[in-house]
């Protein structure tokens, strides 16, 4: 009954069904491209950020106990000291004067300029006491240093874990070119997350 305002055209119903499949085929590869895009995109800003602006660390060894474990996760500013300068009190990473494949991690207690001795365990800078809230008592050691002057340009480094630590009593002052970040935050233990202090 093909006057029959019910029925339908033969074979119109197969070719709706098929033009309803391809607008969806259509819209899957804008949306993968739009994602792959932020994906690229999210990946060079991680790079970036990485690479120029922050690092993650993994702390290894104890010498910056209490303040930073063993196997703590922190992440290194490494373009402040660009813009600032390196500051007494500033936990920096830098590369081992004896061995420049390695990585080291102190805390700054002299800067260029300072003269720096060690009494039975106690730090003296310019000839006045230096308060170390971030040394633990069961971390401090006895062991005095005779005087001696940063020179221009270097810092003197200990660890907070004084009776662990090889650091610039051992090694001397460190010249500011082996530096390369300063320790800001860390983000691993989840109960020590936080600014590194």
């Amino acid at each position: 009954m093909p006057d029959d305002a019910n029925s339908a055209p033969v074979g119109e119903g197969p070719l709706i069904g098929a033009a309803a499949c391809i607008p969806a085929k259509r819209r899957t590869v804008p949306v993968l491209a739009v994602w792959l895009r932020d994906l690229i995109i999210s990946l060079a800003i991680s790079s970036f950020i990485i690479v120029f602006l922050y690092q993650p660390v993994k702390v290894e060894g104890t010498s910056m106990m209490p303040s930073l474990d063993d196997q703590e996760r922190i992440f290194v500013n490494k373009f402040v000291y660009k813009l600032e300068p390196i500051e007494r009190g500033d936990i920096v990473v830098f590369r081992y004067p004896r061995d420049v494949s390695k990585s080291f991690i102190k805390r700054v207690v002299a800067v260029a300029g300072d003269r720096v001795r060690i009494a039975a365990g106690q730090v003296y800078v310019n000839g006045q006491r230096l308060e170390e809230d971030y040394v633990a008592e069961a971390y401090a050691d006895q062991r005095s240093m005779s005087e001696v002057a940063v020179p221009a340009g270097s810092y003197f480094l200990l660890g907070d874990h004084r009776n662990m630590s090889n650091d610039s009593r051992d090694f001397g002052p460190v010249d500011s070119r082996f530096i390369y970040g300063k320790a800001v935050f860390g983000y691993w233990p989840m109960d020590k997350m936080g600014r590194v202090k």
